[in-house]
Protein backbone atom coordinates (compact mmCIF):
# COMPACT_ATOMS: atom_id res chain seq x y z
CA UNK A 1 0.00 0.00 0.00
CA UNK A 2 1.48 3.46 -0.92
CA UNK A 3 1.20 6.06 1.96
CA UNK A 4 1.19 9.94 2.55
CA UNK A 5 1.48 12.37 5.55
CA UNK A 6 -1.24 14.17 6.52
CA UNK A 7 -1.50 16.47 9.40
CA UNK A 8 2.18 17.07 9.22
CA UNK A 9 3.08 13.90 11.06
CA UNK A 10 0.85 11.31 10.44
CA UNK A 11 0.93 8.38 7.63
CA UNK A 12 -2.35 7.51 6.22
CA UNK A 13 -3.52 6.11 2.92
CA UNK A 14 -2.22 7.49 -0.10
CA UNK A 15 -5.89 7.71 -1.75
CA UNK A 16 -7.20 9.03 1.38
CA UNK A 17 -8.84 12.34 0.26
CA UNK A 18 -7.69 16.05 1.26
CA UNK A 19 -10.51 17.84 2.79
CA UNK A 20 -10.52 21.73 3.55
CA UNK A 21 -10.13 22.71 7.27
CA UNK A 22 -14.01 22.97 9.10
CA UNK A 23 -14.73 26.23 8.97
CA UNK A 24 -15.80 26.41 12.86
CA UNK A 25 -13.90 23.83 14.10
CA UNK A 26 -10.18 24.42 12.74
CA UNK A 27 -10.86 27.89 14.02
CA UNK A 28 -10.95 27.25 18.23
CA UNK A 29 -8.40 28.84 19.32
CA UNK A 30 -7.84 26.65 22.70
CA UNK A 31 -8.26 22.99 21.78
CA UNK A 32 -6.27 23.61 18.64
CA UNK A 33 -3.20 24.64 20.97
CA UNK A 34 -3.46 21.48 22.77
CA UNK A 35 -3.48 19.49 19.91
CA UNK A 36 -0.66 20.85 18.81
CA UNK A 37 1.03 20.68 22.09
CA UNK A 38 -0.06 16.69 21.60
CA UNK A 39 1.52 16.11 18.17
CA UNK A 40 4.20 17.54 19.79
CA UNK A 41 4.65 15.08 22.37
CA UNK A 42 3.93 12.26 19.44
CA UNK A 43 7.05 13.75 17.81
CA UNK A 44 9.10 14.12 21.08
CA UNK A 45 8.54 10.69 21.93
CA UNK A 46 9.00 9.48 18.42
CA UNK A 47 5.62 7.40 17.86
CA UNK A 48 5.01 6.63 13.83
CA UNK A 49 1.20 6.92 14.07
CA UNK A 50 -0.67 4.78 11.02
CA UNK A 51 -4.05 5.82 10.38
CA UNK A 52 -6.80 3.81 8.05
CA UNK A 53 -10.40 4.52 7.26
CA UNK A 54 -10.64 8.20 7.89
CA UNK A 55 -12.82 8.97 5.05
CA UNK A 56 -15.56 7.12 7.18
CA UNK A 57 -15.54 10.35 9.43
CA UNK A 58 -17.87 13.05 8.27
CA UNK A 59 -16.32 16.54 7.14
CA UNK A 60 -19.24 18.07 9.07
CA UNK A 61 -21.95 17.23 10.81
CA UNK A 62 -22.02 15.24 14.00
CA UNK A 63 -20.98 11.41 15.00
CA UNK A 64 -20.63 8.80 17.91
CA UNK A 65 -16.83 8.04 17.42
CA UNK A 66 -16.75 4.34 19.77
CA UNK A 67 -13.44 3.28 20.89
CA UNK A 68 -11.50 0.70 22.37
CA UNK A 69 -9.88 2.01 25.50
CA UNK A 70 -6.56 0.21 26.45
CA UNK A 71 -4.29 3.14 27.83
CA UNK A 72 -4.44 6.95 28.67
CA UNK A 73 -2.89 7.46 25.27
CA UNK A 74 -6.03 6.79 23.81
CA UNK A 75 -7.45 10.33 24.54
CA UNK A 76 -4.22 11.59 22.43
CA UNK A 77 -4.73 9.04 19.56
CA UNK A 78 -8.65 10.03 19.17
CA UNK A 79 -7.77 13.18 18.38
CA UNK A 80 -5.42 12.02 15.26
CA UNK A 81 -8.36 10.99 13.05
CA UNK A 82 -10.37 13.97 13.42
CA UNK A 83 -7.57 16.20 12.70
CA UNK A 84 -6.10 14.65 9.22
CA UNK A 85 -10.31 15.49 8.52
CA UNK A 86 -10.33 19.15 8.40
CA UNK A 87 -8.76 19.34 11.68
CA UNK A 88 -12.21 18.50 13.33
CA UNK A 89 -12.15 18.10 17.24
CA UNK A 90 -13.43 15.09 19.13
CA UNK A 91 -15.53 15.91 22.74
CA UNK A 92 -14.94 12.86 24.67
CA UNK A 93 -16.93 11.64 27.04
CA UNK A 94 -15.54 11.87 30.55
CA UNK A 95 -16.45 11.41 34.15
CA UNK A 96 -17.85 14.30 35.91
CA UNK A 97 -15.16 13.98 38.25
CA UNK A 98 -12.39 15.00 35.94
CA UNK A 99 -14.35 18.58 35.16
CA UNK A 100 -14.49 18.64 39.81
CA UNK A 101 -10.67 19.12 39.39
CA UNK A 102 -9.30 23.12 39.08
CA UNK A 103 -6.95 23.17 36.26
CA UNK A 104 -7.93 19.94 34.24
CA UNK A 105 -11.83 20.66 34.61
CA UNK A 106 -11.29 24.05 33.37
CA UNK A 107 -9.40 22.85 30.69
CA UNK A 108 -12.22 19.67 29.44
CA UNK A 109 -14.85 22.68 29.79
CA UNK A 110 -12.88 24.87 27.27
CA UNK A 111 -12.65 22.41 24.88
CA UNK A 112 -16.49 21.49 25.04
CA UNK A 113 -16.26 17.81 26.60
CA UNK A 114 -19.06 15.89 27.80
CA UNK A 115 -19.33 14.89 31.44
CA UNK A 116 -20.75 11.96 32.40
CA UNK A 117 -22.44 11.42 36.06
CA UNK A 118 -22.38 7.26 36.08
CA UNK A 119 -25.15 7.84 39.27
CA UNK A 120 -27.06 9.64 36.52
CA UNK A 121 -26.27 8.32 32.99
CA UNK A 122 -29.54 8.99 31.33
CA UNK A 123 -28.38 13.07 31.61
CA UNK A 124 -25.45 12.08 29.76
CA UNK A 125 -26.69 10.41 27.15
CA UNK A 126 -28.93 13.49 26.98
CA UNK A 127 -26.11 15.64 26.76
CA UNK A 128 -24.26 13.71 24.33
CA UNK A 129 -27.41 13.35 22.15
CA UNK A 130 -27.68 17.74 21.82
CA UNK A 131 -23.50 17.83 21.06
CA UNK A 132 -23.82 15.39 18.23
CA UNK A 133 -27.10 17.09 17.00
CA UNK A 134 -25.39 20.53 17.42
CA UNK A 135 -23.06 19.02 14.31
CA UNK A 136 -19.61 17.74 17.12
CA UNK A 137 -18.24 14.75 16.93
CA UNK A 138 -18.41 12.95 20.32
CA UNK A 139 -16.18 10.47 21.49
CA UNK A 140 -17.14 7.38 23.66
CA UNK A 141 -15.22 4.43 25.23
CA UNK A 142 -17.97 1.63 25.48
CA UNK A 143 -16.33 -0.64 27.73
CA UNK A 144 -16.86 2.90 30.35
CA UNK A 145 -12.75 1.84 31.21
CA UNK A 146 -9.33 0.64 30.38
CA UNK A 147 -9.35 -3.17 29.49
CA UNK A 148 -6.38 -4.64 31.30
CA UNK A 149 -6.65 -8.00 29.09
CA UNK A 150 -6.38 -5.34 26.15
CA UNK A 151 -9.23 -7.35 24.70
CA UNK A 152 -12.83 -5.79 23.94
CA UNK A 153 -14.46 -5.93 27.30
CA UNK A 154 -18.22 -5.76 27.91
CA UNK A 155 -19.48 -3.00 25.95
CA UNK A 156 -22.67 -0.69 27.71
CA UNK A 157 -24.98 0.53 25.33
CA UNK A 158 -24.66 4.28 25.61
CA UNK A 159 -22.87 4.64 22.07
CA UNK A 160 -26.41 3.00 20.46
CA UNK A 161 -29.00 4.95 22.57
CA UNK A 162 -26.83 8.44 21.75
CA UNK A 163 -26.56 7.02 18.02
CA UNK A 164 -30.06 6.53 17.46
CA UNK A 165 -31.33 9.68 19.83
CA UNK A 166 -29.66 11.75 17.24
CA UNK A 167 -29.80 10.06 13.95
CA UNK A 168 -26.33 10.08 13.78
CA UNK A 169 -23.61 8.00 12.58
CA UNK A 170 -21.60 5.79 15.09
CA UNK A 171 -18.49 5.53 13.76
CA UNK A 172 -16.32 2.34 15.15
CA UNK A 173 -12.48 2.92 15.71
CA UNK A 174 -9.84 0.89 17.56
CA UNK A 175 -6.37 1.68 18.48
CA UNK A 176 -3.13 -1.17 18.80
CA UNK A 177 0.05 0.22 20.51
CA UNK A 178 -1.70 2.29 22.92
CA UNK A 179 -0.83 0.19 25.76
CA UNK A 180 3.05 -0.07 25.42
CA UNK A 181 2.97 3.47 26.64
CA UNK A 182 0.82 3.97 29.61
CA UNK A 183 -2.21 1.65 31.15
CA UNK A 184 -3.25 -0.14 34.08
CA UNK A 185 -1.35 -2.73 35.81
CA UNK A 186 2.19 -2.13 34.13
CA UNK A 187 5.01 0.48 34.10
CA UNK A 188 5.12 3.61 32.24
CA UNK A 189 6.64 4.15 28.88
CA UNK A 190 7.04 7.64 28.39
CA UNK A 191 10.38 8.59 27.06
CA UNK A 192 11.65 8.48 23.14
CA UNK A 193 10.94 4.80 22.64
CA UNK A 194 9.65 5.22 19.13
CA UNK A 195 6.95 2.46 19.68
CA UNK A 196 4.16 2.58 16.72
CA UNK A 197 0.87 2.79 17.09
CA UNK A 198 -2.03 1.64 14.22
CA UNK A 199 -5.30 3.60 14.20
CA UNK A 200 -8.60 2.09 12.04
CA UNK A 201 -11.95 3.21 11.46
CA UNK A 202 -14.55 1.05 10.01
CA UNK A 203 -17.88 2.47 7.99
CA UNK A 204 -20.96 3.22 10.41
CA UNK A 205 -22.50 1.03 12.08
CA UNK A 206 -26.39 0.13 11.66
CA UNK A 207 -28.09 1.34 14.44
CA UNK A 208 -31.47 0.21 13.89
CA UNK A 209 -33.57 -2.39 16.01
CA UNK A 210 -32.61 -2.74 19.90
CA UNK A 211 -29.60 -0.98 21.55
CA UNK A 212 -28.55 -4.43 22.56
CA UNK A 213 -28.61 -5.32 18.85
CA UNK A 214 -26.47 -1.88 17.86
CA UNK A 215 -24.01 -2.82 20.45
CA UNK A 216 -23.43 -6.14 19.10
CA UNK A 217 -23.01 -5.01 15.40
CA UNK A 218 -20.39 -2.40 16.97
CA UNK A 219 -18.71 -4.85 18.69
CA UNK A 220 -17.72 -7.01 16.11
CA UNK A 221 -17.03 -4.22 13.67
CA UNK A 222 -14.61 -3.35 16.42
CA UNK A 223 -13.10 -6.90 16.58
CA UNK A 224 -12.80 -6.88 13.03
CA UNK A 225 -10.79 -4.03 12.71
CA UNK A 226 -8.58 -4.66 16.32
CA UNK A 227 -8.30 -8.31 15.02
CA UNK A 228 -7.26 -6.37 11.27
CA UNK A 229 -4.53 -3.78 13.24
CA UNK A 230 -3.02 -6.37 15.66
CA UNK A 231 -2.22 -8.66 12.43
CA UNK A 232 -0.88 -5.72 10.68
CA UNK A 233 1.27 -4.54 13.70
CA UNK A 234 2.85 -7.77 14.13
CA UNK A 235 3.98 -8.25 10.68
CA UNK A 236 5.17 -4.68 10.62
CA UNK A 237 6.73 -4.07 13.70
CA UNK A 238 7.41 -7.71 14.91
CA UNK A 239 8.36 -10.68 15.52
CA UNK A 240 7.47 -9.90 19.59
CA UNK A 241 8.40 -12.54 22.19
CA UNK A 242 6.29 -14.44 23.68
CA UNK A 243 5.29 -13.30 27.49
CA UNK A 244 5.56 -9.90 26.93
CA UNK A 245 3.44 -7.46 29.62
CA UNK A 246 1.68 -5.49 26.52
CA UNK A 247 0.38 -8.61 24.56
CA UNK A 248 -3.04 -9.98 25.15
CA UNK A 249 -2.75 -14.12 27.07
CA UNK A 250 -4.87 -15.01 23.55
CA UNK A 251 -1.49 -13.33 21.53
CA UNK A 252 1.39 -15.28 23.93
CA UNK A 253 1.28 -12.36 26.25
CA UNK A 254 1.34 -12.03 29.86
CA UNK A 255 -1.58 -10.04 30.29
CA UNK A 256 -4.47 -10.71 32.23
CA UNK A 257 -7.20 -12.60 30.59
CA UNK A 258 -10.56 -11.15 30.45
CA UNK A 259 -11.54 -13.13 33.41
CA UNK A 260 -8.68 -12.32 35.04
CA UNK A 261 -9.00 -8.97 34.52
CA UNK A 262 -12.77 -9.03 35.74
CA UNK A 263 -11.29 -10.40 39.20
CA UNK A 264 -8.85 -7.47 39.51
CA UNK A 265 -11.12 -5.02 38.69
CA UNK A 266 -13.63 -6.04 41.19
CA UNK A 267 -10.81 -6.07 43.35
CA UNK A 268 -9.70 -2.86 43.07
CA UNK A 269 -13.52 -1.81 43.43
CA UNK A 270 -13.75 -3.19 46.75
CA UNK A 271 -10.80 -1.88 47.90
CA UNK A 272 -11.53 1.72 47.11
CA UNK A 273 -15.12 1.57 48.39
CA UNK A 274 -13.61 0.06 51.43
CA UNK A 275 -11.46 3.37 51.83
CA UNK A 276 -14.00 5.67 50.88
CA UNK A 277 -16.36 3.97 53.75
CA UNK A 278 -13.19 4.21 56.15
CA UNK A 279 -12.53 8.00 55.18
CA UNK A 280 -16.72 8.95 56.07
CA UNK A 281 -16.29 6.88 59.36
CA UNK A 282 -13.12 8.72 60.31
CA UNK A 283 -14.93 12.01 59.34
CA UNK A 284 -18.07 11.28 61.32
CA UNK A 285 -15.67 10.50 64.25
CA UNK A 286 -13.90 13.65 64.67
CA UNK A 287 -17.35 15.39 64.13
CA UNK A 288 -18.67 13.47 66.97
CA UNK A 289 -15.45 14.10 68.97
CA UNK A 290 -15.67 17.49 68.17
CA UNK A 291 -19.71 18.21 69.56
CA UNK A 292 -18.25 16.28 72.92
Amino acid sequence: MDYRIAGGQFEVPADLPEVPGHPVEAHERFYQFVIRRLKALLRFQKIPVTVYGAEHLPTDGGAIVAMNHTGYYDFIFGEVGPHVRGQRLLRFMAKKEVFDTPLVGTAMRYMDHVPVDRSAGGGSVGLAVERVKAGQLVGIFPEATISRSFELATFKNGAARIAQQADAPLVPMVTWGSQRFWTKGRKKELGRNGYPAIIRYGAPVDTSGDPEEVIVRLKAAMQKLLDESRAEYAERFGPFEDGLDWLPASMGGSAPTPEEADEINARVKAERAAKKEAKKSRKLGRRAKKRN
